[in-house]
């Protein structure tokens, strides 16, 4: 029956489309509404071309390596958390490793956690003031404000004229203070961010993609903005702010879910200055299961739609420089291209089918500025892994048609994001579970922390599944033009979809068999964390 229907649709269609090529109002929505998405994705895309144009252009517009202060100033260094029961101990002790002086340092350890991370926090940081460490635990009652909440209410109590700030999955290097703070010399500078690496890059395909991803953010977005004099956003951990600056923007705000975006635009309208630090690097932890990768995708993109809201109207009516404008509508604005991608994915096949008689050349005419955009879209990763790594980068770009697959494929769960952003949905703010994963050793299949997979899974398989019928009447039809094309959709739908599924399932299967009685033997489970007793803390030398 399913071949039958099949050769019907291929019969059908050429029978509609040979001849006098005469379309009926149907045909003609399906091509408007499609080459209306086409044209926005293109101009994004170009956009990212535009981007490596100016990274090209203002290589050398580097800042130059500061000289030491005459007088070091006092920071306060938050690390703010919230159930992160497996990395508190190795971020701690890594805080304490940073070379600076003792008396200059105020460390806050905000703590929002609602399970054991407070039995866990409680007892490094009282190892650490045994030892002398300046460190402070904080503990609110509520999750007010979200991560935004936690930094303002750590601020009440911050001594420091400087802030410093790292994520429970990063780890400073000793030298992170000293070779960031005497840029804040000049008093117009606000923020210094560094550039984030990653500490299992290598652990998966999937975090392979994600570093290329994130290496295109921080080497051609942020250096092209920062170079260029244009608005850049600070990136929430690895970085220092101004005290000072703070205060003057408004301080931290929880009405978005990228309240570091949202802090950055507006101390910049103030007149306050960012710099970006590319050659000061932070290692971080990358997330190792999907759905979690895909929440904080869709945060990111919620978050920055709700900026958009908020302030882009404020940065176009101000005096900001006309470059500063340009990027920030294109920054803010991104996320917009997930519900355009999710339209094209609808009507991708329709409107080729309309198209199959048009001829070759009209058909490649058409799609000649998708085309280019692509183009500028493998630049931007191509150019930006070259710079990074110049002996292995052409390895790397193994993974760039997965990484094309990849941003397809999250185009729903992010297209949702955005759609709530737009009407006014609230939602809390997702983090992403870390599980202590550095290199390609260790496993997170029996830890907590599991992110939700929902219902977009199944439709990112629907999709997928949609679009592997499509290949076969491509195929059919002889339009093999279209095959490489329609197998990114296949792959990047499928692959997200399946293993968002997957890895839920077989997590919870492999928890419960853990869990239940047998008398086959067991495969060890990963080393859990211990949690130790205060009263241990006695103990320690």
């Amino acid at each position: 029956m399913f071949a039958q229907d099949h050769m019907i649709l291929i019969a059908a269609a050429k029978d509609t489309f040979s001849g006098m090529h005469s379309f009926n109002s149907f045909d003609s929505a399906v091509l408007i509404t499609y080459f209306t998405a086409l044209a926005i994705l293109t101009v994004y895309g170009l956009h990212k071309g535009w981007l490596v144009y100016n990274y090209l252009r203002w290589r050398r517009n580097v800042p130059r390596v500061a000289t030491d202060p005459t007088e070091w100033p006092a920071v306060t260094i938050q690390l703010p958390f919230y159930n992160e029961r497996y990395v508190v101990e190795r971020l701690l002790d890594a805080v304490a490793r940073i070379d600076y002086p003792r008396r200059l340092l105020d460390i806050q350890v905000l703590d929002d956690s609602t399970d054991d991370t407070q039995q866990v926090a409680r007892f490094h940081v009282k190892r650490w003031q045994k030892r002398g460490l300046p460190v402070r635990y904080f503990h609110r009652g509520n999750r007010a404000g979200f991560k935004s909440g936690n930094l303002a209410e750590g601020l009440k109590y911050a001594t420091g004229e400087f802030v410093a700030h790292f994520d429970a999955d990063f780890v400073p290097e000793p030298d992170f203070l000293r070779r960031t703070l005497p840029y804040f010399q000049n008093p117009k500078i606000a923020v210094v961010q560094a550039r984030w690496t990653y500490l299992n890059g290598n652990f998966s395909v999937l975090t392979e993609v994600q570093s290329m991803m994130q290496n295109g953010h921080f080497t051609i977005e942020q250096g092209a903005r920062s170079r260029s004099g244009a608005f850049f956003n600070f990136n929430g951990t690895a970085g220092i702010w101004r005290r000072a600056a703070i205060d003057d923007a408004g301080g931290w705000q929880h009405d978005t879910l990228t309240e570091d975006t949202d802090l950055s635009y507006r101390a910049q309208l103030r007149g306050w200055r960012f710099l970006y630090l590319p050659y000061i690097e932070c290692p971080s932890e990358l997330p190792i299961e999907m759905n979690a990768f895909k929440a904080q995708q869709s945060r990111w993109s919620k978050g920055l739609i709700q900026t958009a809201k908020k302030l882009l109207p404020r940065i176009l009516l101000s005096d900001a420089p006309v470059r500063a404008k340009f990027e920030a509508f294109f920054h803010l604005t991104a996320p917009l291209t997930a519900p355009v991608m999710v339209i094209l994915s609808v009507l991708l096949l329709p409107a080729t089918l309309v198209r199959f008689h048009q001829g070759r050349f009209q058909s490649v005419w058409i799609d000649a500025p998708g085309i280019i955009s692509s183009l500028a879209i493998v630049a931007f990763y191509v150019v930006s892994q070259q710079s990074l790594h110049p002996r292995e980068w052409k390895r790397l770009l193994l993974f760039l048609p997965l990484l094309m697959a990849l941003g397809i494929g999250l185009s729903v769960s992010n297209a949702k994001a955005v759609l709530e952003a737009i009407l006014g949905v609230k939602s809390d703010f997702v983090r992403t579970p870390k599980y202590n994963i550095d290199g390609k050793s260790g496993a997170w299949y029996a830890k907590q922390y599991w992110s939700p997979a929902g219902w977009v899974p199944f439709v990112e398989i629907a999709f997928g599944l949609y679009y592997v019928y499509g290949l076969i009447s491509m195929l059919r039809m002889g339009n093999y033009r279209m095959v490489p094309f329609l197998l990114l959709f296949v792959s990047g739908f499928l692959y997200i979809g399946v293993v968002s599924l997957a890895q839920r399932w077989w997590g919870q299967l492999r928890q419960r068999t853990q869990r239940a009685p047998s008398s086959e033997p067991q495969p060890a489970a990963p080393a859990e964390v211990t949690i130790p007793q205060l009263s241990e803390v006695e103990r320690l030398p």
